[in-house]
């Protein structure tokens, strides 16, 4: 069996992470990101479902996700799996489509799984760029005709990417967000609400794609993320974002990020790329 070898690097001058993951067998649950992902899969084939609906990816397939697009991916007849993948925060993306429209505001992606030739050029040569450390503007040039080229052929409003949300399904959000920290219960979110467990729970779900109890799971290890690259310790990191312990942090964290809190941490710490 091929050995798996994940490798991810921060660049400073675009402000974004990039990273590949080579010989994977490793399945994510259903979860979603608070930024955009920009990825493409260079050999394997995978089973990937992304807001309801289901997919089979393989080489020369672009993966596009916006913010809170809950997906989850298993492998397909035991294939192992190439991945190139850039994670853009939405910061930095209102950044470059203020740059390519002159609008500042943000726009979101209308398909999830596309297969373009042009866009596969453009998105392997300026994540190569990247993971060789390249300084010269080449590479910022790159990735604003690539942006470009996406916002031509797959933007359309950010507000159309989010799903209506019920005004107690947001504040259930919310309170999670400000104290994810603390021991949360079901019946904690049911007075937050003022609904009751089991319609919580269908609301939840259908709104937001995910349990409460998995939103809260990746709401903490967001936190956890941002406290890494700040250089906070793991064991801190793990106590301050609400987990029971340092094991169990570890594996929700490697889980639905792919990679170790450790060798999530040294990227930011050594400054540059990791290998795990």
């Amino acid at each position: 069996m091929k050995k798996e070898i994940r490798t991810v690097c921060y660049d400073d001058d675009l402000r974004l992470e990039a990273y590949r993951f080579e010989g994977i067998v490793q399945s994510f649950p259903n979860h979603f990101h608070n930024y955009y992902v920009i990825g493409f899969i260079e050999s394997g084939t995978h089973c990937l479902s992304c807001k309801n609906k289901e997919y089979t990816v393989g080489q020369g397939n672009i993966l596009l996700f916006n913010p809170n697009d809950n997906h989850s991916c298993v492998q397909c007849d035991g294939e192992a799996f190439d991945y190139r993948g850039l994670n853009i925060s939405k910061e930095t993306m209102l950044s470059l489509v203020e740059e390519v429209t002159g609008q500042r505001e943000l726009l979101g992606f209308s398909e999830n799984v596309i297969k373009n030739d042009e866009l596969n050029i453009y998105l392997h040569s300026l994540h190569q760029s990247i993971m060789e450390g390249s300084k010269e503007f080449e590479k910022e040039e790159m990735l604003l005709l690539l942006i470009s080229l996406l916002i031509e052929q797959y933007g359309q409003p950010y507000e159309g990417c989010i799903p209506e949300c019920r005004e107690e399904i947001e504040r259930t959000c919310v309170f999670m967000s400000a104290h994810f920290a603390e021991h949360i219960s079901l019946e904690n979110l049911c007075k937050c609400s003022g609904l009751s467990k089991s319609t919580l729970l269908r609301a939840f779900t259908r709104s937001k794609g995910v349990t409460p109890y998995r939103y809260l799971q990746i709401v903490r290890i967001d936190k956890a993320k941002e406290m890494l690259e700040q250089g906070v310790p793991l064991v801190d990191a793990a106590i301050r974002t609400g987990f029971s312990d340092q094991s169990h942090f570890s594996n929700f964290f490697h889980m639905f990020i792919g990679l170790s809190p450790a060798a999530y941490r040294r990227i930011f710490k050594e400054g540059g790329k990791n290998h795990g």
